[in-house]
């Protein structure tokens, strides 16, 4: 999963475009705050660049949400560009350093940078569930097992419905070869997403792993049946 952060709010949302349009620098950044919840990317920045031109007193807020909005349009280098604005602008601002961690992520998987980024959204903001998530799952990525447990270990202290970060757990799990505690995160996974056909898959890893054959046989089946087609093989192989 990318969580690539939230949107800042400021105010009520505008109930009507022709209200918001064309007034303040918040109207502005009002109405760029409901194209972005109705998918429209290109039409948010294009009110955060009006809002920018306005100077308004909360600049950095406005920075961030333009670079939010550039990171769904794989525009990173902007995005980038916009948090280091917003970073300037609030040095506390820890949403701006998680979205410039993510972003960096997404455009070089610069892991120094990344880290860095990710530690000072963390402490600033000791309670930024994603933030440990995103730094647990870089950690992974990078063959650091145990300390992308402990980022997740927290993650899902600080959210416990978060069932990508059990799944992410488990996978780490599955690495240092704790079967069983693997299991354990993809069953919690699967209780809050039923349907979560990777949770299966890895499920049925591990259970196969550690010697349940049949019971992976029959998470491999139910993989299958949501379109998870790279597990016939797997069936050929062990199940039939």
């Amino acid at each position: 999963m990318k969580s690539f952060g939230r949107i800042i709010l400021l105010g009520a949302l505008c109930l009507s475009i022709s209200i918001c349009y064309g007034q303040t620098a918040v109207d502005y950044f009002k109405r760029g705050v409901s194209k972005h919840n109705l998918g429209d990317y290109r039409g948010a920045i294009e009110d955060y660049n009006k809002a920018i031109e306005l100077k308004p007193k909360n600049l950095a807020a406005y920075y961030y949400n333009r670079g939010f909005n550039k990171t769904f349009l794989k525009d990173y280098r902007g995005a980038i560009e916009d948090y280091n604005k917003a970073i300037e602008l609030k040095p506390n601002f820890s949403d701006a350093y998680y979205g410039r961690g993510n972003a960096n992520g997404l455009l070089n998987n610069d892991y120094r940078r990344v880290i860095e980024d990710y530690n000072k959204a963390i402490e600033l903001n000791p309670n930024f569930s994603d933030a440990y998530f995103q730094r647990g799952n870089i950690k992974g990525f990078h063959k650091d097992y145990k300390g992308a447990i402990s980022d997740l270990n927290k993650a899902i202290e600080l959210n416990p419905k978060n069932s990508y970060a059990y799944n992410s757990r488990g996978l780490n799990k599955i690495q240092l070869q704790d079967y069983i505690g693997a299991i354990a995160d993809f069953n919690k996974t699967l209780e809050l997403k039923p349907e979560e056909s990777d949770a299966l898959v890895n499920r049925g890893i591990s259970k196969m792993k550690s010697g349940q054959k049949a019971s992976a046989c029959l998470d491999f089946s139910k993989a299958l049946e949501l379109g998870r087609l790279e597990v016939i093989d797997i069936m050929k192989a062990y199940c039939y």
